[in-house]
């Protein structure tokens, strides 16, 4: 099941990267960003740039609005906490998994390895960014 393995680990640790890799290489930014339009707006007309500021401000404020426009309130602590912790709690439980595994004589099905394999790659691969 070595090939597996290979294919699983080798795929979460690469995929990330080469998704991030065709995103910088292929899709272009776009040449009519709020950050070039105030660059021209400071050397043409320095005068409009306030004004441009202000209303770019209030059209992130209402994207953010509409955003959250389910949402009432904040969630308790205890819950945000919860969530936060979730994917390093698993990657950790993962790799003692693994480490068990093969150094401790803890069996895994080939099911429960692979998934493991696989959480722990994706998470260092998420890590890995061409800059």
């Amino acid at each position: 099941m070595i090939p597996i393995d290979l294919i699983v680990s080798l795929t979460g640790l690469v995929f990330p990267a080469i998704m991030d890799f065709f995103k910088k290489k292929f899709i272009k930014a776009e040449n009519d960003t709020p950050e070039r339009t105030m660059g021209t707006l400071a050397t043409t007309k320095p005068e409009f740039l306030a004004d441009y500021v202000k209303a770019l401000s209030g059209w992130i404020q209402a994207q953010r609005e509409y955003f959250n426009r389910d949402v009432i309130g904040t969630p308790s602590i205890w819950v945000i906490n919860l969530r936060a912790c979730i994917r390093p709690f698993l990657v950790a439980f993962c790799a003692i998994m693994l480490i068990g595994d093969a150094f401790c004589g803890l069996t895994m099905t080939e099911g429960a390895r692979l998934t493991c394999e696989a959480v722990v790659t994706s998470w260092v691969g998420d890590r890995l960014k061409l800059k």
